[in-house]
């Protein structure tokens, strides 16, 4: 038995024994745990990010209704204490970096896979609308670049589409990897009484609900009755202690909804552990730049996020204002990549641009490719990281990063980005954005600033 094997049992062990201990009194446990956890840390980086997660706990005192919650599950907190703790975050980090060395590209820490693009609903404004709805990824396929993966430290895999629960084989190719965490961001309409057993005994899966608001916002765009029906999966799932979330798109119209008070605890007290916001991208099918946030809006959101995590036992990310957090942009392979269900490898779900294709490659060579290269020697697109995205906020970035690596739309319309009325708007919009994010980084380093006497 190797070193490295010995050091994962050891380690799964130990999560065993903490988070029975944890369980039996979260908000006194949690502390001491860490504490002990810092002690025996043998990287510098890994001691440093548990005594920032400890002022974090400190300094938030919410945390621990949120470690209430997700004790109530103790076999599904385990697996993912194993598998994205301990296997992505501590071991695979190692390995992704020993990697990255090697290969002269960033090893990501997730990949994003859409396994089919079909899908039973046919949402307004769906930023996969225009791929073809006969693309699916063999499930041979889909086991070949898990295993990838984990030869290169990935342990972590998001699945979008399409709907992930529109491909027939999806648990059984997840079955077949249970060291890998998974989550999927789903519609919510295909999760029967069978499903949800299916992964409440899989028990490393979480899906991530799309909703755009109430019953009204959520089947205006998405169709009569796909609320309740989201709704039902979210009992399902919390009757059998699966952890879920919600993935939200905040447009011009529903941000003030989505992030009221009211709302956000609709979320919570249906057993909702977390929440990813997406800001509307004008891409896919019919985008419409009117449905984009304002810069006011932005703002807004940028103070009303932190605000919540301040106040509410959930967790809440959003891609875009949170790139202080991330250092920039996280796509292009730095952090995550997508690959489409046609298996062409995008650098986000948003930028449908490819150079390359996993069908006929290893994931170690597709990492390689001059998109991904291109991408990352531009990262951060901006010192401001308040102005991370090449979409939205650096236009000027992604069209020198496309004709520079010569990638390829991967679908009809994928060039509006580019030129023409779409690229127009966003010209303009991240130039009147970055007039707000640079007055709100001015704003915040002042505040940083000790007082004068």
């Amino acid at each position: 038995m190797s070193f490295e094997s010995v050091k994962k049992i050891a380690a799964e062990f130990a999560i065993d024994r903490a988070v029975n201990y944890v369980s039996q009194n979260p908000a006194q446990n949690i502390m001491t745990l860490m504490d002990f956890a810092e002690r025996v840390a043998n990287r510098p980086d890994h001691k440093d990010n548990i005594n920032k997660l400890k002022e974090h706990f400190m300094n938030n005192p919410l945390i621990f209704e949120q470690a209430r919650r997700v004790v109530k599950n103790p076999k599904m907190l385990k697996k993912f204490m194993i598998n994205w703790v301990a296997n992505n975050q501590l071991a695979g980090k190692n390995v992704r970096e020993e990697n990255a060395a090697k290969l002269g590209v960033s090893v990501p820490s997730l990949i994003l896979i859409d396994p089919t693009s079909a899908c039973n609903l046919r949402c307004d404004g769906c930023w996969a609308g225009e791929y073809k709805t006969t693309d699916s990824l063999e499930p041979e396929l889909l086991d070949r670049i898990f295993r990838e993966a984990k030869e290169l430290g990935i342990y972590w895999i998001v699945l979008s589409g399409g709907e992930p629960f529109a491909y027939k084989p999806l648990l059984d190719v997840v079955a077949d990897h249970p060291d890998l965490v998974f989550m999927a961001y789903t519609n919510g309409t295909l999760i029967d009484e069978k499903t949800a057993d299916r992964l409440a005994d899989l028990a490393n899966f979480s899906p991530a609900f799309s909703l755009e608001g109430w019953r009204e916002q959520t089947d205006a765009r998405r169709g009569n009755g796909v609320f309740d029906k989201v709704m039902r999966s979210m009992d399902l799932l919390s009757e059998r202690g699966v952890f879920f979330g919600v993935s939200v798109t905040a447009t011009r119209d529903n941000v003030d909804t989505l992030f009221s008070e009211q709302y956000i605890d609709f979320l919570v007290e249906k057993g909702v552990l977390y929440e990813w916001c997406f800001h509307y991208i004008p891409i896919g099918r019919n985008p419409n730049t009117e449905l984009m946030l304002t810069p006011a809006q932005r703002a807004w959101l940028a103070y009303r996020v932190p605000e919540l995590r301040r106040e509410k036992p959930i967790m809440i990310a959003d891609f875009w204002n949170d790139g202080e957090a991330t250092r920039g942009c996280i796509a292009g392979g730095r952090m995550y990549f997508h690959i489409n269900a046609q298996g062409d490898v995008e650098p986000c779900a948003f930028v449908h641009f490819a150079a390359d294709n996993i069908k006929n490659k290893s994931l170690k060579e597709v990492l390689q490719n001059p998109l991904f290269k291109s991408f990352q020697k531009r990262q951060p697109f901006n010192d401001n990281h308040l102005l991370p995205c090449p979409i939205i906020d650096n236009p000027l970035a992604l069209r020198e990063i496309v004709k520079e690596s010569k990638a390829r739309g991967t679908h009809q319309g994928a060039a509006e980005v580019l030129e023409g009325q779409v690229a127009a708007h966003l010209d303009q919009v991240s130039a009147q954005w970055k007039e707000k994010a640079d007055k709100i980084k001015a704003d915040k380093e002042q505040a940083k600033e000790p007082a004068h006497a």
